[in-house]
């Protein structure tokens, strides 16, 4: 399952999700929450039990890579419950109407896992594609 959290630059996106992610970590059994950042500037934010990655120490600089990056996790980690993106579009530097094979992807895999992908894209609302429209909650 997806849930995305979308609006313009400045719109309090991160904190939202920062408090998501901080929320789950408590309520999580066994389970790993994983947060997924451009950079580390928001590192700091998040409680300790959450396991952080900025993608600029792994050379994650489209879709594909962010895609198979996850799979890699999740192939070593089964016990992944909630995984967060903060800021797609930067990580993935394309369009938002050529990420819809990804979202399908993303959506199966979290589905066949048992993990749920909560992820911010700030975007003007006349930008977004209609597939987009079904994530967010």
């Amino acid at each position: 399952m997806i849930e995305l959290i979308y609006g313009k630059k400045g719109s309090g996106k991160t904190k939202r999700i920062i408090a998501s992610a901080n929320e789950a970590v408590r309520s999580t059994k066994d389970g790993c929450v994983v947060f997924i950042d451009d950079n580390s500037r928001y590192m700091y934010d998040l409680d300790r039990n959450i396991r952080f990655v900025a993608t600029e120490n792994y050379g994650l600089h489209d879709a594909e890579s962010l895609y198979h990056f996850i799979c890699g996790g999740t192939a070593v980690n089964y016990g992944i419950e909630y995984l967060y993106i903060d800021g797609l579009k930067k990580i993935v530097n394309t369009d938002l109407a050529s990420l819809e094979g990804f979202f399908s992807k993303l959506n199966t895999l979290s589905d066949q896992n048992g993990f749920r992908v909560v992820m911010t894209i700030s975007a003007e609302p006349e930008e977004m594609p209609d597939f987009l429209k079904a994530y967010i909650r």
